[in-house]
């Protein structure tokens, strides 16, 4: 499998080793001894570091911490949303065990998930993705009592989200990486614990460059679109049973 070569972004240039997991080294980073044979023929601002591999040891001064990336919550809302008296929980979303990392995901194949090197985000993927939910609904204005599920709100409803994707992608006709955020919701309402609405979420944004900075933006603009439709979806659905069950129709 090949990748082609940015200077920006460290792509990898020779065949990626027989790995089901693996990261691109971004530029300035120093191969170790171990991998030389491996990276031979590699320019020096571009490499492929197996991930999970424990044995490897680093000389002294050769480690490099990672940076760490953030996203942001969606602040601006369709003005005719449903403003609601009712209580919100948010669990935290789950996902398989490929996203649910620190680590940023990438593939280059539909079949093959990576990670960049040194790119982590701020928390796990589940955990940020819940923060990011919360801060969302609370800056919609149109609810006040949303909340996680380990703050004791006696909520109406609960929102259970699954993560299928989130990862960048190298697979497309467009030869930069794109973004790639979708959701799949459950609204249940309490406590009889019955599920009201389903709905999936999608979004795939292009980044503008094939350099980390671009594609973290990417991420965040398919995030924002995502989220936007989520808290629209939830509040209305939420709304139009709460309504339903009040007025006994």
């Amino acid at each position: 499998m090949k990748r082609r070569v940015t200077e920006l972004t460290g792509a990898p240039e020779a065949s990626a080793p027989d790995a089901s997991a693996q990261e691109a080294v971004p530029p300035g980073a120093v191969p170790l001894p171990a991998r030389r044979t491996l990276l031979a023929g590699l320019g020096a601002g571009a490499a492929m570091a197996l991930t999970g591999c424990a044995d490897v040891n680093f000389l002294p001064g050769q480690r490099q911490d990672p940076n760490y990336y953030r996203l942001t919550p969606k602040s601006t809302f369709d003005k005719d949303l449903p403003t609601v008296a009712w209580q919100l929980v948010v669990e935290t979303p789950v996902a398989n065990a490929g996203l649910s990392q620190l680590r940023i995901a990438l593939m280059q194949n539909p079949v093959q998930i990576e990670y960049y090197a040194r790119a982590n985000w701020t928390d796990r993927v589940p955990q940020m993705l819940q923060t990011l939910m919360l801060e969302s609904f609370d800056n919609s204005g149109h609810i006040v009592s949303v909340g996680r599920e380990l703050i004791g709100l006696r909520a109406d409803f609960l929102l259970k989200t699954e993560v299928r994707e989130f990862q960048a992608e190298y697979f497309h006709q467009n030869p930069l990486p794109h973004a790639h955020v979708a959701f799949a919701s459950r609204l249940v309402v309490m406590p009889r614990r019955e599920i009201v609405g389903n709905k999936s979420f999608r979004a795939l944004v292009p980044a503008k460059a094939d350099r980390m900075d671009e594609i973290i933006n990417a991420f965040d603009v398919a995030l924002g679109e995502v989220l936007k439709e989520l808290v629209g979806w939830t509040l209305t659905t939420g709304q139009r049973v709460y309504t339903q069950r009040r007025t006994g129709a």
